[in-house]
């Protein structure tokens, strides 16, 4: 009801005069004076639109056909006195010559000539079979024609000169062997001692073999199974040394 009486009181039947709201001055850069003059400086003319004025073409230099191909030089007319080759048939204007007789007996001549001549020999041929088509023998290799030659059965040249460059080669190596042998002092291992070594090494092979042989069957103990492995490993060690003496027959060692 309050409500309802403010809105109907007689003062609100007086008209008022509207008021408008005064809007706050607008904001200006103090900087703005200084970003104009730059802009105005920096700023390149027609950027973006191109260049103020353009050449326009002539209507009368419009793209031809062909224009834009390569054009090649002009052919030069060949010279006059440049003579043609002689051609081997007769022209369509040459005569033969006419009248031209020879006294020569043709027929006594081959006559003559086939009484006189060589029979011609044949060529040789062989059949492959009873009934069967003739081919020549020479081509065929039946004919032993590469044992009648000169060279035959004789070493070619470079087989002996590689033989020889071979040899040669092996004796510098055994001379530059020897030489560098003689510089440490090397000695050579007579037939005698290289024999007596051998069967000293043997020797020892067997015993430690017997030993090897009178271990029990049964390795309960560890120093047994230790034993059992130093047996081995002298065994190898002997079997190697045997092997390489037997092996090679020229043996060096250093003098002490």
């Amino acid at each position: 009801m309050a409500a309802q009486c403010v809105q109907k009181s007689i003062g609100n039947l007086l008209p008022r005069l509207e008021e408008k709201p005064v809007k706050p001055p607008r904001y200006i850069s103090t900087f703005r004076p200084s970003v104009k003059c730059e802009a105005a400086k920096n700023k390149a003319q027609c950027k973006t639109m191109g260049p103020a004025k353009v050449a326009v073409p002539s209507p009368n230099n419009f793209l031809q056909k062909h224009s834009k191909e390569p054009k090649l030089p002009a052919k030069k007319k060949e010279q006059d006195s440049k003579k043609l080759p002689a051609l081997s048939v007769p022209r369509r204007t040459d005569r033969p010559v006419m009248g031209i007789q020879s006294k020569k007996n043709f027929i006594n001549t081959n006559a003559v000539a086939a009484i006189t001549g060589l029979p011609k020999k044949p060529r040789p041929i062989y059949v492959d079979r009873r009934q069967g088509d003739k081919y020549l023998l020479e081509p065929s290799g039946l004919v032993p024609k590469y044992i009648k030659k000169k060279d035959y059965g004789i070493t070619p040249k470079y087989v002996t000169q590689r033989n020889e460059e071979t040899k040669r080669a092996q004796e510098e190596y055994e001379a530059r062997i020897l030489e560098d042998l003689k510089k440490r002092a090397m000695k050579r291992l007579s037939d005698e001692e290289r024999r007596s070594l051998l069967q000293g090494l043997k020797k020892n092979w067997e015993e430690v073999y017997h030993e090897f042989q009178g271990l029990p069957v049964q390795l309960d103990t560890v120093p047994k199974k230790l034993y059992k492995e130093k047996l081995e490993l002298q065994m190898k060690q002997l079997e190697h040394d045997i092997e390489v003496i037997e092996k090679h027959k020229v043996i060096y060692i250093a003098n002490e």
